[in-house]
C-alpha cells in the first residue's frame, strides 16, 4: 500500500510564493516518478509537472519558469516550488505516482491566489 500526503497550500496574494510537499510512504521506491496535478474550481484536473527518479523535471507550459519540481529520494518527498503565483494558479494540488497497475493520489492541498 502506498500513501501520498500533500501539504503547504494556503492563501497568497498575486505574485506570492508557496512550496508544496508530497510525502510518500509504504511500498514505493524512493526514486519512483512523481507528478503534480491541480484542479481549479469547477474545472477538470490538469497535469502541472513531473519529475523522474533522477530528478529531471518537465512542466506544463503555463507554469514554466515559475514552478520548480524537485525531490529528496531518501525522504520520499517531492516538492513543488511556486513563485509569481497568479489567480489562475488557484486550485487543489495533488501529487500522483504510478506503481505497477496502481495509480496513487494524495488527498490534495488547496492553493488560493487572491488579492
Amino acid at each position: 500500500q502506498v500513501q501520498l500526503v500533500e501539504s503547504g497550500g494556503g492563501v497568497v496574494q498575486p505574485g506570492g510564493s508557496l512550496r508544496l510537499s508530497c510525502v510518500a510512504s509504504g511500498s514505493i521506491p524512493g526514486d519512483n516518478a512523481m507528478y503534480w496535478y491541480r484542479q481549479p474550481a469547477g474545472k477538470e484536473r490538469e497535469w502541472i509537472a513531473a519529475i523522474s527518479g533522477g530528478g529531471i523535471g518537465t512542466y506544463r507550459e503555463s507554469v514554466k519558469g515559475r514552478f520548480t519540481i524537485s525531490r529528496d529520494n531518501a525522504k520520499k518527498t517531492t516538492y513543488l516550488q511556486m513563485v509569481s503565483l497568479q489567480p489562475e494558479d488557484s486550485g487543489v494540488y495533488s501529487c500522483n505516482t504510478i506503481l505497477g497497475a496502481h495509480n496513487y493520489w494524495g488527498q490534495g492541498t488547496q492553493v488560493t491566489v487572491s488579492s
